[in-house]
């Protein structure tokens, strides 16, 4: 059994490189049936589907600034532009596994496909006022004061049904990954246990999951959601503090933040 310094040094290494990367759910789409509600040969889109599809136009990188989420948006919740240190480039991070590096790259914001613009956002939940005065106990108290989710949001848009696709790539991905991936990234490598169906709604469609990392036998979860609308795509990584450093076992999805980005998407 681990003595406590070495606890807290596997504690603040667990916390510090999940901070970086903060970041939503598994095969939940946000509106229309499931293709298992389908029993019959899948239909060919219909021409004027195929035509709103092909006339999707793209927001640039300044219209999605636009949309991005700012402070005031979510009550309790600091927000910021994301710097250098929290967005990986797609060639930094791959899999032991192919198929599971978009899983790889929505999470740590890179970027996929040939989007015409990306934006992201830090969004850090503030400890709720009275959680730690209230805990009955020392654990309790720490793990009140741990309970906080860091969200990366990234947006980023395409041209047609390049949005579609994007969330399809994920699809397949969880799909395939289910029973865990390790990631090479240049922080080192780390190990996922499983990935796990989430559910999150917003927008025209939406994917959310719990991936598990695991470092050192603990497993750690964190949350991946991704949502469209229209051509753009909204990706929410998020961390959970007390989930990292083990004082809590588990946490909700950001639906705060997911809705108030919904919203600017319109």
């Amino acid at each position: 059994m681990r003595d406590e310094s070495a606890m807290r040094a596997t504690l603040v290494r667990r916390t510090a490189v999940a901070a970086s990367v903060v970041s939503l759910a598994l095969l939940a789409t946000a509106c229309g049936g499931s293709d298992s509600d389908d029993k019959g040969e899948a239909k060919a889109p219909a021409a004027k589907d195929t035509a709103t599809k092909a006339a999707v136009k793209a927001l640039t990188a300044a219209e999605l600034e636009k949309v991005s989420l700012a402070q005031g948006d979510v009550a309790g919740h600091k927000i910021g532009e994301a710097g250098p240190e929290d967005v990986s480039q797609a060639a930094d991070i791959t899999a032991d596994k192919k198929e599971c590096e978009p899983l790889g790259h929505a999470f740590y914001a890179a970027q996929r496909g040939a989007p015409v613009g990306t934006a992201v956002r830090k969004v850090v939940q503030e400890p709720k006022k009275g959680d730690v005065k209230d805990a009955k106990d020392p654990a309790g108290a720490l793990a009140a004061g741990l309970d906080v989710t860091t969200t990366l949001v990234a947006l980023a848009s395409y041209e047609g049904d390049g949005a579609e696709k994007n969330l399809a790539e994920l699809r397949d991905a969880a799909s395939a990954c289910a029973g865990g991936f390790t990631l090479s990234t240049k922080d080192g490598k780390q190990k996922f246990a499983k990935v796990t169906e989430a559910k999150a709604s917003g927008g025209e469609e939406a994917l959310a999951w719990t991936l598990v990392m695991e470092e050192e036998g603990v497993q750690v979860p964190l949350k991946l959601v991704s949502l469209r609308q229209a051509g753009t795509v909204a990706t929410f990584a998020s961390l959970n503090v007390g989930a990292a450093a083990g004082a809590v076992s588990d946490f909700e999805l950001p639906s705060e933040v997911i809705a108030a980005q919904v919203k600017e998407l319109g």
